[in-house]
């Protein structure tokens, strides 16, 4: 059964670990950790070096491994994101990706930030999820946010592995099919694999967004456009 209300992603140290007061350390360890990968280094040792050197938390590590990146990395994905979506295009969505983080800004709580321009939050999958009351409407501003740009079709996928992806495939199709697009709904065991292949990929992915075609950052345009104002943690500022 459906909890009444759900904050995706809160965690109670939050506001302690991502405070004012710790911002400008994890500014500093950010641009410690995007100098090594400049260098060519690994970013799990290169996190693990860092974290140790400023004492950080594991939420604090993990949003420093999701935020940083390096110029090459940086630039290499801004050479493929459409800025202007193609109106009749079909756009290839990674289903748990993007409606988590919608569920988390609908739940106020923490968003990342990035080096790329992208949003990306701190929740842990592995291999869970189940909807939430905030799923609706995370589905809902996908959809009018494709509809504003006039796409033809979306197709997305989900992971088979996860819990609840079958539901969440029926919700989807049950709040989108009002919308003047077609809606494709695939269930498979490799997302990630596929994804890589193809074009107008929406994902915050990083290992997808190297490797796809081309890509769209839909998440930070929806919380922009539709739910301004967000108060971002960004560990990245100079």
């Amino acid at each position: 059964m459906m909890s009444t209300v759900v904050k995706r992603g809160y965690s109670p140290n939050d506001s302690k670990e991502f405070g004012s007061q710790s911002i400008e350390k994890l500014r500093k360890a950010g641009a410690d950790l995007q100098y090594l990968l400049n260098q060519g280094y690994h970013i799990k040792g290169a996190s693990t070096f860092v974290g140790n050197h400023y004492l950080l938390s594991e939420r604090q590590r993990l949003a420093l491994v999701r935020t940083v990146s390096s110029k090459e990395s940086i630039e290499r994905r801004k050479t493929k994101e459409i800025m202007d979506i193609p109106h009749g295009c079909t756009v290839n969505i990674d289903g748990l990706n993007t409606i988590i983080t919608l569920e988390i800004a609908l739940s106020d709580s923490l968003l990342l930030k990035c080096m790329d321009g992208t949003i990306r939050d701190l929740a842990a999958l592995r291999g869970t999820y189940r909807l939430i009351d905030k799923t609706d409407a995370a589905i809902l501003l996908i959809g009018k946010m494709l509809e504003k740009n006039a796409v033809n079709k979306a197709v997305f996928y989900l992971d088979a592995p996860v819990s609840n992806s079958g539901r969440l495939k029926q919700r989807i199709e049950e709040k989108l099919q009002g919308f003047h697009f077609n809606v494709q709904i695939e269930v498979i065991r490799n997302v990630d694999g596929t994804l890589e292949s193809l074009e107008n990929v929406i994902t915050s992915d990083a290992i997808i967004l190297d490797k796809c075609i081309s890509w769209i950052n839909l998440n930070a345009r929806v919380i922009e456009e539709m739910l301004g104002g967000y108060p971002y943690i960004d560990c990245c500022c100079p």
